[in-house]
C-alpha cells in the first residue's frame, strides 16, 4: 500500500463495496478494515440490492462500481435509493467519465471517484459523505 494509512481519516461505519474485480476487493477490504470500517462485499448489483434489503439500516455507505456484469451501476443506484432514498452511494469507475455519472449525482449520488483508486483519497471520501450525511 504505498499511502500511510496512520495519517488518514478512520472511521467505524458500515460499507458496502459493490465491485466485479477481486483485486480491488482484495485491496480496498484490508484498506478499509484497517481504518476501522466494517466492510460487506457484493460481487454485482443484484448481489447488492438483495444485500442492502436484508440489512436494513446497517449499511452506511455503498462504494459502487458503474460497469459490472448481470447489472450495472445505474440500475443498482436507483434500486438501491428505491429501497432506502438516503443512501450514502458513492460511485466508482475506471471506465466512465463523469458526464455518463452526472445524472446519478443529479439523483443523489454523493461523488464519483475514477479508478484506479488511492487510498488517501477513498478515505477522505466516505469521511467527507459520512460526516455530512450520517446514515442513522
Amino acid at each position: 500500500m504505498a499511502d500511510n494509512s496512520a495519517d488518514m481519516p478512520r472511521g467505524n461505519e458500515t460499507i458496502l463495496i459493490v465491485d466485479d474485480q477481486e483485486t480491488i476487493w482484495d485491496f480496498l477490504i484490508e484498506a478499509l478494515q484497517e481504518l476501522g470500517y466494517s466492510v460487506l462485499l457484493a460481487e454485482n448489483g443484484i448481489d447488492a440490492v438483495e444485500i442492502y434489503s436484508n440489512n436494513p439500516e446497517q449499511i452506511d455507505l455503498v462504494l459502487l462500481d458503474m460497469v459490472m456484469p448481470r447489472q450495472g451501476g445505474h440500475q443498482t443506484f436507483y434500486k438501491i435509493k428505491a429501497l432506502d432514498p438516503k443512501a450514502n452511494i458513492l460511485l466508482s469507475s475506471g471506465y466512465v467519465s463523469d458526464e455518463e455519472v452526472n445524472d446519478l449525482l443529479v439523483e443523489g449520488a454523493r461523488g464519483f471517484l475514477p479508478k484506479p483508486h488511492r487510498l488517501s483519497t477513498i478515505a477522505k471520501e466516505i469521511r467527507r459523505i459520512l460526516d455530512a450525511h450520517p446514515h442513522r
